[in-house]
């Protein structure tokens, strides 16, 4: 009977939710070090793609404060590409320019780090399933009204 009872406990547990992704620990960059200029070519329109280029998901990281780092606009359709964008809530900027996307708990769901001359996806298999890399894109003007 002991035996019944332990089997059904392991099945359960191995049955729970998904572990998180274990990133590691990165500092925030002292953003008061760092010329002005650099800075700003972060915030602004940014662009996650696939290898092939045909998924695409539009972010903009703002300046403004969220919880647990700074905001972040995103595409509608970006969850219909990469679902684990249905929760991001933020971003963090850390130390070697790399680039966290957080949830509404504070806990990074997606980095992007620069081992070369991109930004590469690393996370959990579900969560960044697709994803190749992200790439600064010019910022949209702002549309005219018409007459």
């Amino acid at each position: 009977m002991r035996r019944w009872a332990t089997a059904a406990a392991v099945l359960v547990c191995a049955a729970g939710p998904a572990a998180a992704f274990d990133f590691e620990p990165v500092a925030p960059l002292d953003t008061a070090q760092v010329d002005p200029a650099l800075l700003k070519n972060m915030l602004g329109a940014w662009e996650i793609r696939d290898k092939a280029g045909k998924k695409r998901c539009r972010i903009v990281l703002t300046r403004e404060p969220a919880i647990g780092g700074m905001g972040i606009e995103i595409d509608p359709q970006c969850g219909k590409a990469y679902p684990a964008m249905d929760d991001v809530a933020g971003w963090r900027l850390l130390q070697n320019w790399t680039i966290d996307l957080i949830d509404p708990l504070r806990k990074t769901r997606i980095r992007f780090e620069t081992p070369d001359d991109r930004y590469v996806a690393f996370g959990a298999a579900g969560d960044i399933a697709g994803m190749d890399n992200l790439l600064k894109i010019p910022d949209a003007p702002a549309q005219k009204p018409r007459r």
